[in-house]
């Protein structure tokens, strides 16, 4: 029996970096893979293998409607940088009845796992502690009543609600906190099994003590927190960016933090890697992380794990799937965000500042 044909061009990303090696296996002995290497596929390899490709695996996809055309097997289209990129022709995709689908689900584990880091770091003050402490001006059994907070029964806002938000929510449960999340995709009847209860922007702003920003970006939700919005944080609240600098008015919430009015905890930021004069750098109440929420050792094989059972639920007729997928009602791109961590990445090779 003929196997499925597979296009896997996972650059700038690694083999390593996406499956296991016991899912990797799997997948060349279910699928005819073609390429599966760490560097760029070859123009000719592409060229040879498209017309009987089933599935195009690659974290900067590129489908055309005249590439569509030239692919009549093509079943679905698999990016593995983190969003859905502007490179894809998603009508003529949805026309074709070729999937589009993201691995922007397979990060959930580990960017909430960080997530709660930071959010634990930022509440009790522990990197402010920190470096007290190496300056020689630590407060031994101080308390820091107006700054720092327990996450037990605390109020815990999401602006975005999907993936990494629902699975922050479970290593949130234990604190038993009160959570409320605005996403105006959502109905209430989707997130009553979480506990939680939708609200407007505004009012989830003034409400949180701490707040995840986890929305996908989009063309529409640019600098939806803007100044004004940052304005209504209660004093001394923790906002801790997960998802995209996107979603901020990334100036605005420095300059609150830089008054000491609220903490900051980042992973992501408007420019990566983030320019060495940038002025955050030099704010005592910033929580600075790389973008590096899913940059730990295994933290991203559940996208492996994800493109391998979607496959097989293909291959078998299940409509059911794991990865994120696309939707003509709701796919709103904005131009070069799918490929954010791609340059950051090969800026940081490239030894940019």
């Amino acid at each position: 029996m003929t196997k499925p044909t597979i296009i896997l061009d996972p650059h700038w990303r690694s083999l390593a970096e996406l499956f296991s090696q016991n899912t990797l296996s799997a997948l060349r002995e279910g699928f005819d893979v073609i390429w599966g290497r760490d560097e760029p596929i070859s123009s000719e390899a592409f060229d040879a293998a498209w017309p009987s490709a089933s599935v195009l695996i690659s974290a900067t996809p590129t489908v055309t409607r005249k590439m569509l055309d030239d692919a009549p097997k093509l079943r679905a289209v698999i990016e593995v940088s983190g969003a859905f990129p502007d490179s894809i022709d998603y009508e003529a995709c949805a026309a074709k009845g070729v999937e589009v689908l993201s691995c922007a689900p397979g990060f959930r584990e580990s960017v909430a796992e960080m997530g709660l880091a930071m959010a634990l770091a930022g509440a009790r003050g522990l990197v402010a502690e920190h470096e007290a402490f190496r300056g020689g001006n630590e407060g031994w059994l101080q308390e820091n009543p107006t700054t720092d907070f327990s996450l037990h029964g605390a109020r815990i806002g999401f602006v975005g609600f999907g993936q990494i938000a629902r699975e922050l929510t479970g290593l949130l449960a234990p604190f038993r906190p009160r959570v409320r999340a605005h996403d105006p995709w959502l109905a209430q009847g989707n997130v009553d099994r979480f506990d939680v209860e939708l609200c407007r922007l505004e009012d989830l702003l003034k409400w949180s003590r701490c707040l995840f920003v986890t929305a996908a970006p989009t063309s529409r939700n640019k600098a939806l927190i803007s100044a004004d919005m940052v304005a209504l944080l209660p004093d001394h609240a923790l906002v801790v960016l997960l998802s995209r600098a996107h979603l901020v008015d990334f100036d605005a919430l420095v300059a609150a933090a830089k008054t000491g009015r609220i903490r900051v905890a980042a992973d992501v930021f408007p420019v990566e890697p983030l320019p060495r004069e940038h002025p955050v750098r030099k704010v005592s109440n910033v929580i600075l992380s790389p973008h590096r929420a899913a940059a730990v050792q295994g933290g991203r094989h559940l996208i492996g794990d994800m493109i391998l059972r979607d496959l097989k639920a293909m291959c078998s007729g299940d409509s059911s799937r794991q990865l994120a997928t696309s939707d003509s009602s709701r796919v709103d791109l904005v131009a070069g965000i799918g490929n954010a961590a791609r340059a950051a990445k090969m800026a940081v090779e490239r030894g940019d500042s």
